[in-house]
């Protein structure tokens, strides 16, 4: 592996740091390695330093980054060897660190042996990893608001509720809050943890996601393709662009440390949308662009509604807005940023 030292200098006298990407490979790790590129640079702990090396860690590469900074690494966020030598050590060692390999929802509630070894495993495995880096390193974990569910806690769910996850999912992803919060504590690296809404409009083709519906409803009728919605239609669930999410992973990694305290974790803000918001916002950019728009068919999945059913359904993001993180823009925004960014999927 060819190597930037973290310790080398560009000619403007910038230090360079060490970039990795867990799930670099997916959707939202491709997107964040290309902004990442984009920009040039980020601000850590010790102000703003040059990307030397981008490393992407996931078990495969559908989208190729052609960047001499890129470095694809192929292998298993549950292996923790694997981890260990994609984070590096001694001046090759990543001092920048977005966690975002994950398995998703469904997988999670059919496969809980996986799920463990995956997301629990695999998040412990790379912050003993990041812990060992030398100086102190600063790690983003994306988590999800399926922290959050139950009757028992109040609405809306804020930075102060109880984390209380309906699913093993939403377990995994709690765990990993804390874990990351007391690393953090005991100045083992400057973590914190994005809890995210449910991200659109993502595009190919559906996952094993529960929540994969949510950019379904968009995604195949602007392709003017059926869209078979397993949810009720007045189905409200937190939502937001993929934009706004690459955006806010960038801005909390490069947020001074002193203004998280001791809790690590931020919610980011959402909208509240239910598909019948979905297909008011898709007839006017249908209208917009003379479009023909698929059907939404109701396709009820007793599965997929009780595991949504234990989700959070509005989100108060008031304390990530306060700490500079961006607001999504109007769904409408939203469904033209997809269209402006991938066609028709």
């Amino acid at each position: 592996m060819v190597t930037a030292s973290s310790s080398a200098r560009d000619p403007e006298g910038l230090n360079r740091m060490n970039v990795l990407i867990t799930g670099g490979g997916g959707f939202l790790g491709w997107l964040l390695a290309g902004e990442l590129l984009r920009r040039g640079r980020l601000v850590g702990p010790g102000g703003e330093e040059e990307i030397g090396e981008l490393r992407l860690l996931d078990q495969g590469f559908a989208r190729p980054l052609n960047d001499p900074r890129v470095v694809a690494v192929t292998g298993d966020v549950g292996d923790r060897e694997q981890v260990f030598a994609a984070v590096g050590s001694g001046a090759d060692a990543a001092t920048a660190i977005f966690h975002l390999a994950s398995m998703v929802s469904g997988e999670c509630e059919l496969r809980f042996e996986d799920a463990l070894r995956v997301n629990l495993d695999g998040g412990r495995h790379l912050f003993e990893a990041a812990r060992g880096v030398p100086g102190r390193s600063r790690l983003v974990f994306a988590s999800s608001i399926a922290c959050f569910g139950g009757d028992e806690v109040a609405f809306p769910f804020s930075d102060r509720s109880k984390l209380l996850p309906q699913t093993t999912y939403g377990m995994t992803k709690a765990i990993c809050e804390l874990m990351v919060n007391d690393y953090s504590r005991k100045g083992f690296f400057d973590g914190r943890s994005a809890r995210l809404p449910t991200v659109i409009i993502r595009p190919g083709r559906p996952n094993a996601a529960a929540s994969s519906w949510a950019s379904g409803m968009f995604r195949e009728p602007l392709a003017g393709e059926p869209c078979e919605l397993p949810v009720r239609v007045d189905q409200p669930h937190p939502m937001t662009g993929y934009r706004t999410v690459i955006d806010s992973l960038i801005r909390l990694f490069e947020l001074p440390e002193a203004r998280l305290g001791c809790d690590r974790a931020v919610g980011l803000p959402a909208h509240r949308v239910t598909p019948r918001d979905a297909e008011t916002a898709l007839r006017q950019v249908a209208e917009e662009g003379s479009r023909r728009l698929g059907p939404i068919v109701a396709t009820p999945d007793p599965r997929i509604q009780q595991i949504v059913d234990g989700w959070a359904t509005e989100i108060d993001g008031t304390r990530a807005i306060g700490l500079g993180l961006p607001q999504p823009p109007p769904l409408i925004e939203i469904i033209r940023h997809y269209l402006s960014d991938f066609g028709t999927g």
